[in-house]
């Protein structure tokens, strides 16, 4: 009886198939999955950030808010294209409110930090927090690739 086509798999490729609305994902191996899952993050968290979201998500929910909706609109838009849009929805739903709750603490340290001219910590204050972003997405990710 042949093995049920349950998703992407580190074995090897699978081939693109239809979900939900007709969308069709793209067959990567996990290691590009990944890589382009961090180029949308660079994008989602840097280059769409307006200057209203970066200089106020530390004390503005609406700003946090705006700069999560944006970063997570831009990973369900890569997300569909890797997993189709049922389980796009999903990983980007997890990244999203896992993004919001490490930039509303990671953000109200650096900017105290940044005020202190305390420039060593708020580095290693920015590094971990792309650390923890990165390993958001590589976790649920990695979830996703052993089903």
């Amino acid at each position: 009886m042949p093995k049920e086509n349950k998703g992407p798999t580190f074995e090897g490729l699978n081939p693109p198939r239809l979900f939900g609305m007709g969308l069709v994902m793209i067959a990567l191996p996990p290691f590009w999955q990944l890589a382009v899952l961090l180029a949308t993050h660079w994008v989602g968290d840097f280059v769409l950030q307006t200057n209203f979201q970066a200089s106020n998500k530390d004390k503005r929910l609406d700003a946090l808010s705006l700069h999560v909706a944006t970063y997570t609109a831009t990973l369900f838009l890569a997300a569909i294209i890797l997993f189709g849009i049922m389980v796009a929805v999903i990983f980007a739903a997890v990244n999203g409110a896992l993004h919001f709750v490490t930039d509303y603490i990671t953000s109200r340290v650096s900017s105290k930090l940044w005020a202190e001219q305390n420039w060593h910590r708020f580095f290693v204050t920015i590094g971990f927090d792309q650390l923890i972003h990165q390993a958001t997405l590589a976790s649920t990710l990695w979830i996703m690739v052993k089903q």
